[in-house]
């Protein structure tokens, strides 16, 4: 069971009213319903969860262990859609704000948002009924409903499709926010019952893809089979705009400086320098304190213009007053960077944790070259004051755990020795 399908936001609400208020018929009072409705209602998410919420007594009705856990992520969830109703009626210049309403109620029904959220994403009406099953009246019901209560319209005509106008970007991104956090719901009761699953969605970056995330996730899905991991190797940029929609979980790899001012939290695991590599045999292979001056003629393989790890090189070779090296191959694919070193007398600038298994094996060679202050942190990015899923946070100490081991001990080869420091 999924738990964003079978939780109906209205009555998720009804189950947070009665926890604040300690009463089926005080919350009812504040939802302006018929205490049966919210009997029902509370009745309703219990079995879609198949715990008790509340025990039943005389002074009023108290929260199980369960029903914290709910309370607790709801409160995050409704939050979000609060945020959501304020900004609303801000843009619709009303008095009455959310706060002396409650929640309005199109907001309130889980289907509706994800009508909304798959019709964002297809851009089109026929193909967004087709993912979820519906017909196209049902879509266009539920966006005509969402346009109505927002005040606003959400999407415009394109010849591309039907595409979010400005406000329906930031309606689009609390409501993904809410619906993240919804689905968190189930596992974490499975978590108060030493269950921990569900899916995890890393943002899976080259520093952390070879060593870091692979031994990571081995640990967790052994120890916890139910939990599903699903990497997202897009831009960086791509991949923190996912993390502040909670569509994933978080990034793991090297970190930019101005995480902290956009909105998300950094934690910095350890820190690696740049080094160069070439193939076992290579004619630099043996040679002792080289200097980048010995290969200004080499043919370099490197990543493209304006990454982080070219911009750290550059500096270096300003610092050194040496012509920059003309790349003669640009790519951050490992695969074609593998292959030219292993076969060509090319010379390849990144990071030894790409390559370590061929560094591990002879068939690559680290050569001995100073390249001082081109050190990079390696860590996560999270949303800041976002609280993981169970399964999510299992894998960010699984994480936290193998980058120690990473920085504690000496790796499989010598030369990798160079740059790892814990952070």
């Amino acid at each position: 069971m999924d738990s964003s399908d079978s939780l109906n936001l209205a009555s998720l609400y009804a189950v947070l009213r009665v926890a604040d208020t300690g009463s089926v018929s005080r919350a009812a009072a504040t939802l302006f319903k018929a205490q049966s409705a919210v009997t029902r209602a509370v009745q309703d998410i219990e079995q879609a969860l198949g715990e008790p919420l509340f025990e039943r007594k005389s002074s009023g009705m108290l929260p199980t262990l369960a029903g914290r856990a709910v309370f607790w992520r709801g409160e995050r969830i409704f939050a979000e859609l609060g945020e959501l109703a304020q900004w609303c009626a801000l843009r619709q210049l009303r008095r009455r704000t959310p706060e002396e309403g409650g929640l309005p109620a199109y907001l309130l029904n889980t289907r509706r948002l994800q009508l909304f959220v798959t019709l964002a994403r297809h851009r089109h009406m026929a193909s967004a009924a087709r993912a979820l099953g519906v017909t196209q009246p049902a879509i266009s019901s539920a966006t005509r409903i969402l346009e109505t209560g927002a005040g606003m319209s959400l999407f415009y005509r394109h010849p591309r499709g039907l595409l979010l106008t400005a406000d329906g970007e930031t309606f689009l991104l609390h409501v993904r926010r809410a619906l993240n956090e919804l689905r968190h719901v189930e596992d974490d009761i499975a978590a108060l019952h030493g269950n921990i699953q569900g899916e995890v969605t890393v943002g899976a970056l080259p520093l952390g893809r070879t060593l870091i995330l692979p031994m990571a996730v081995a640990r967790v899905v052994t120890r916890h089979p139910k939990v599903r991991v699903v990497t997202d190797e897009s831009s960086y940029e791509s991949l923190v705009t996912g993390v502040r929609a909670g569509d994933v979980d978080f990034v793991l790899g090297a970190l930019r400086a101005n995480d902290a001012a956009s909105g998300l939290e950094s934690e910095v695991l350890m820190t690696e320098s740049l080094v160069v590599l070439v193939r076992r045999g290579h004619p630099l292979a043996d040679g002792r304190e080289l200097s980048l001056r010995d290969l200004v003629s080499a043919q370099w393989i490197m990543s493209r213009s304006h990454s982080p790890s070219r911009r750290l090189f550059e500096a270096l070779i300003r610092r050194k007053k040496i012509k920059p090296p003309m790349p003669t191959v640009e790519t951050a694919d490992l695969a074609v960077i593998r292959g030219l070193l292993l076969h060509t007398d090319m010379v390849a600038l990144l990071s030894t944790q790409q390559l370590h298994y061929e560094c591990a094996s002879g068939e690559l060679t680290v050569l001995d070259l100073p390249m001082q202050g081109t050190g990079r942190d390696i860590g996560l990015t999270m949303r800041a004051g976002s609280t993981p899923s169970p399964a999510a946070k299992a894998l960010i100490d699984a994480i936290r755990t193998v980058s120690r081991e990473l920085g504690a001990g000496p790796l499989a080869h010598p030369a990798h020795a160079i740059g790892y420091s814990v952070g």
